[in-house]
């Protein structure tokens, strides 16, 4: 298994996503070792016809999630890319409220990591959308 060289502080991440994602509002809440968990607020521009959130922000939430959870093991791999992300829309989120992302690394091997996430309504148990996806490493 493989863990980080340098060990790599949630402000560390938040700081590089402020750069690369500025105006995302993508928070990080939480990093360690195969794990990250995100916090990100919606606004009006966030949501589609009928009050639901966008699918387009979620995924991103997720993409974000498993990228965050990344650099928690590995350090900042800025080079790591998704190569999948299989999303599943479970149920309509609240608009009012903002979404977490939960993520696991299932395997973190030479190449590629996987890992799953799980996107909840701030404050709800039960998750409105579930995504595994695959980052390729790249090559020392």
């Amino acid at each position: 298994m493989k863990h980080h060289k340098d060990m790599v502080t949630k402000e560390e991440i938040q700081a590089f996503f402020d750069a690369q994602f500025k105006g995302s509002n993508l928070m990080i809440e939480q990093v360690e070792n195969q794990y990250a968990l995100l916090r990100r607020v919606v606004t009006q521009q966030d949501l589609r016809p009928g009050g639901t959130v966008s699918g387009p922000f979620m995924m991103t939430l997720a993409d974000a999630a498993l990228y965050a959870a990344i650099f928690g093991t590995l350090g900042i791999e800025e080079m790591a890319v998704t190569t999948n992300l299989n999303m599943s829309f479970l149920q309509k989120p609240k608009a009012e409220a903002a979404l977490t992302a939960e993520c696991t690394l299932l395997k973190v091997g030479k190449t590629s990591v996987v890992g799953d996430v799980v996107i909840r309504s701030e404050g709800e148990s039960a998750p409105v959308a579930h995504a595994v996806g695959t980052f390729a490493l790249p090559k020392n």
